[in-house]
């Protein structure tokens, strides 16, 4: 028979330490701790994001350090998360400026960058990555190997930083000038459509990394297969002039009106 746990046992050390490794009580703390600037360490974070341009590699083999010294894989620092809105605020604030936009204008779209581009896709795709990963790619389903959603959430915000710095920031300084005025131009949309392949592809690979990188996942080598169809678009839209760059300049445009 299986032990069963009385009433008594929940003061002992076992218990106790039981407690604060479930997912409530890791939430709990990581939430905590975005009250407390001082307890972040932004040096660490800005390691990371250099990294995750340089070497992603690296910054998931610290996530197996955590594992090692601190029994989880997600961060327990909202550090990288904070600078990350940072740096979306600020990108967005310029995206408002290169496309002249007023004060209301550039604010209605900074809450929808905000909260529905970053947190609310971010949170369906890391959802929907946590549910395909636990189902279909654990080797031996157990319940002491399983894909933490809190993992899966980083795992996000890790590529979609170089997503954001790529077409958030670098691009600002082609559009007005070479993407959007000239978007029937074949420099335009080639240079507009190519900065949106690499800033997908990042995307992806870094999310093929971080699955990866767990050592009780197999076959995680199927996130790579969007990359045929990554591929297959970008030809497509250049053989057929569609420009991705003016899209959503024009989306972003219709959301604020």
């Amino acid at each position: 028979m299986l032990p069963t746990t009385s009433p008594q046992s929940n003061g002992d050390p076992s218990s106790r330490d039981a407690a604060r490794h479930t997912a409530g009580a890791k939430r709990y703390k990581y939430l905590r701790r975005l009250l407390y600037f001082r307890q972040m360490d932004f040096e660490f974070a800005m390691w990371q994001m250099l990294y995750l341009f340089t070497s992603p590699q690296r910054v998931y083999r610290n996530f197996h350090y955590r594992k090692q010294t601190k029994d989880q894989w997600a961060r327990d620092d909202p550090a990288f998360l904070v600078l990350l809105s940072i740096w979306l605020c600020v990108s967005t604030i310029g995206f408002g400026l290169v496309l002249d936009m007023g004060v209301v204008e550039t604010l209605k779209l900074l809450l929808w960058v905000v909260f529905v581009d970053c947190i609310g896709v971010g949170l369906l795709i890391s959802t929907l990555m946590w549910f395909i990963s636990n189902k279909y790619l654990l080797k031996q389903p157990s319940r002491n190997f399983d894909v933490e959603w809190g993992y899966a959430f980083d795992v996000h915000l890790n590529a979609f930083y170089p997503l954001l710095v790529i077409l958030h920031f670098l691009q600002l300084f082609f559009i007005n000038h070479l993407v959007v005025i000239n978007s029937d131009w074949f420099l335009g949309y080639f240079v507009g459509n190519t900065l949106w392949l690499i800033a997908i592809g990042y995307y992806l690979y870094i999310t093929f990394l971080g699955y990866n990188a767990l050592p009780f996942l197999s076959n995680t080598v199927v996130l790579l297969y969007p990359f045929a169809l990554l591929g297959l678009l970008y030809f497509l839209s250049i053989f057929l002039g569609w420009n991705f760059t003016w899209g959503l300049c024009w989306f972003y445009k219709y959301r604020v009106q």
